[in-house]
């Protein structure tokens, strides 16, 4: 994707997401129970979901990247992974915040908390790997393994609330308690919240490239010996 694409694809997704602002804030009714700070869930689950999908991208690059070394896969790898980590974060904090005036306190050490906690830890070590590691096939191969068996965590994070009896609301878009106008809204952020994953991954992806370029342009010489060079000439 060229960088006049991307521009026009970053200005798509901030207007998407003004759009769904208004959603959560113009449409949306307030909750009658927790009041505005419900309003927190319609981004907060989108972030998670997007979390999700960008997981799931690293899963499919590392798998891809083992079966045939292919390095525009690792690439992929890399930028899902920096961008579902962003978006774990996101997840985590709007959380907290949420829980706050609900639960009375920022953290519990609830089973889908705590899950999500350790995924993003998972991806986080992910993360660090690529930087402190030696470029290079090896690096790219365990790095690969750590997305592949860390996406384990993310059914675990999914499903903690139906497996456990934990502090956190259920799936309420599964089990169809949300009223209609609500729905709508939750729908539309989610779908702008994965346009502006999918953009973020695009742009990260082509960074990527250009540092991997950079970094070709910077390996060193070989070494030659005086009398090597002397010979030659």
């Amino acid at each position: 994707m060229t960088n006049t694409r991307l521009g026009q694809a970053s200005a798509a997704a901030v207007s998407l997401m003004l759009v769904a602002a208004g959603f959560i804030f113009l449409y949306a009714p307030t909750d009658a129970l927790q009041g505005p700070v419900q309003r927190i869930f319609y981004l907060h689950v989108s972030s998670a979901i997007a979390a999700y999908g960008c997981f799931a991208v690293v899963l499919l690059g590392g798998v891809v990247y083992l079966w045939k070394e292919n390095i525009a896969a690792d690439r992929l790898a890399r930028a899902a992974a920096l961008v579902g980590v962003a978006f774990t974060s996101v997840t985590l904090v709007m959380g907290m915040i949420w829980a706050k005036p609900i639960w009375g306190t920022f953290w519990t050490w609830d089973a889908r908390l705590t899950s999500t906690l350790v995924l993003w830890i998972i991806y986080a070590g992910y993360l660090m790997v690529r930087r402190l590691a030696e470029p290079g096939r090896q690096a790219a191969r365990f790095a690969a393994v750590v997305g592949i068996f860390g996406f384990i965590d993310v059914p675990v994070v999914h499903f903690s609330v139906t497996w456990w009896r934990t502090q956190h609301p259920g799936p309420v878009v599964i089990n169809d308690t949300l009223p209609a106008e609500m729905l709508v809204a939750f729908l539309i952020t989610m779908a702008c919240t994965l346009f502006l994953a999918g953009v973020m991954i695009a742009i990260r992806y082509r960074i990527e490239v250009l540092m991997d370029q950079a970094a070709e342009k910077t390996v060193p010489a070989p070494i030659v010996a005086p009398s090597e060079a002397r010979g030659a000439r």
